[in-house]
């Protein structure tokens, strides 16, 4: 088990007909088509080698279903392996993150065909994924209007289950203190670890292959800037003069009595709690916002989104959470 306290931020900056593209490169090809490619790694999270793989593919993934993009056209792998680790450690360790990440990308209905490994005193899995589409197959992430909802995909509190897991496994002060003061059961907090590695290794690409059916105008996907903070970037790149304000909060269930405990402040309640493959920020006519919903949970087995926000003129392009804000335990 490793520790993060601050998971790796998903952002990549590129340009795009000379405005900003906030999850991937795009850019023209020859060919008259778009290219749209992303870049994503990070350090594991989780003592299971297989979901720490597929964990890094859902990752790297995600920035491109961020685009309103469905499908991706080819990944390379980029895979360190522990140094530090004996031969039949490190060989496990690695044949599993393997596994787990091609495993992802089968399910994606893309595949792995290259990509470059190294020795690493810390193991490390995550890739390169690219799609090729017309100018007309995915969403610009600089068209939100006033009058749009904003929907998210997957509940908050990555950052926060995984850390009370790992407080927990090395019986840490702040885990003791947590039983002192009542804040969780141990069940509490094995129910919440399970939450979160359920949300972080579930792909994004349904909630962005609906993205054009529904008539998106702009998305990201939330990642290590949180909430708060991957909503004001996507702000600060619109061409109207429009802001969002944040009224419900779904969080992982007890992710918010960690938070108010005193313990630890992860910032979760203030929208600035990192979190690793997190959900899909979207914002689209309100319209078609609740049949958006339906048809994602449809397809996502049942697992819930939420219009979370809504899209308000604002010439200064801020995003805030408002302050009677819902707190939705999920």
């Amino acid at each position: 088990m490793l520790s993060s306290l601050h998971l790796g931020d998903g952002n990549n900056i590129g340009t795009h007909n000379g405005k900003i593209a906030l999850d991937c490169s795009i850019r023209q090809t020859r060919q008259g088509h778009v290219c749209i490619s992303t870049t994503d790694f990070f350090f594991p999270l989780l003592d299971s080698p297989y979901l720490t793989g597929r964990i890094g593919a859902a990752n790297v993934l995600s920035d491109l279903y961020a685009e309103g993009v469905g499908h991706c056209d080819f990944v390379l792998m980029l895979l360190a392996a522990c140094r530090d680790m004996n031969e039949d450690e490190r060989n496990i360790c690695t044949t599993e993150m393997v596994r787990g990440f091609n495993d992802a990308c089968l399910e994606a209905e893309t595949v792995v065909t290259g990509g470059q490994t190294v020795y690493n005193p810390w193991p490390i899995i995550g890739g390169v994924a690219t799609a090729i589409v017309r100018d007309e197959e995915y969403v610009k992430s600089n068209g939100a209007q006033v009058g749009d909802v904003v929907v998210l995909t997957k509940a908050l509190g990555t950052q926060v289950a995984v850390n009370v897991h790992e407080w927990r496994v090395r019986s840490t002060v702040r885990w003791m203190e947590l039983m002192e003061q009542k804040v969780l059961t141990l069940e509490m907090a094995e129910d919440m670890m399970h939450a979160a590695a359920c949300s972080m290794s579930r792909l994004n690409r349904h909630g962005g292959a609906l993205m054009l059916k529904y008539g998106a105008h702009a998305g990201t996907d939330v990642t290590g800037f949180g909430l708060l903070g991957h909503a004001q970037n996507l702000m600060d790149n619109q061409e109207e003069e429009v802001g969002m304000e944040i009224h419900t909060l779904p969080v992982i269930a007890n992710t918010s009595l960690v938070e108010t405990s005193g313990i630890f402040n992860f910032r979760l309640l203030e929208g600035y709690s990192a979190e690793t493959s997190g959900g899909l920020l979207i914002c689209l006519p309100e319209e078609n916002a609740k049949a958006y919903i339906a048809e994602l949970e449809e397809l996502d087995g049942g697992e819930p989104a939420w219009i979370v926000g809504k899209v308000v003129s604002n010439a200064e392009r801020k995003a805030n959470i408002v302050e009677d804000v819902k707190i939705l335990q999920v």
